[in-house]
């Protein structure tokens, strides 16, 4: 089974995200991406379809945006 990936920014809203997150989904099967840290993915991310962070790519490729952190422009 493929990994969902979680994308956030590191804000407030993200990390708050991102807890809910871990508790929701088991840790073996979530990646966590800090695009604020990792700028290199933020491409992949756009690929993915995501628009604005945090939000979770499931493995099958839809894309749930939770609640809003910041754009995925304003990461790059």
């Amino acid at each position: 089974m493929e990994k969902s990936i979680f994308y956030h920014a590191g804000c407030p809203v993200c990390v708050s995200a991102e807890q809910d997150i871990l508790n929701l989904i088991p840790t073996g099967q979530v990646e966590v991406v800090h695009l604020g840290t990792d700028k290199t993915r933020v491409t992949e991310a756009e690929k993915a379809g995501v628009k604005s962070v945090p939000a979770l790519v499931t493995p099958n490729g839809n894309v749930l945006h939770i609640n809003f952190g910041a754009s995925i422009s304003d990461l790059k």
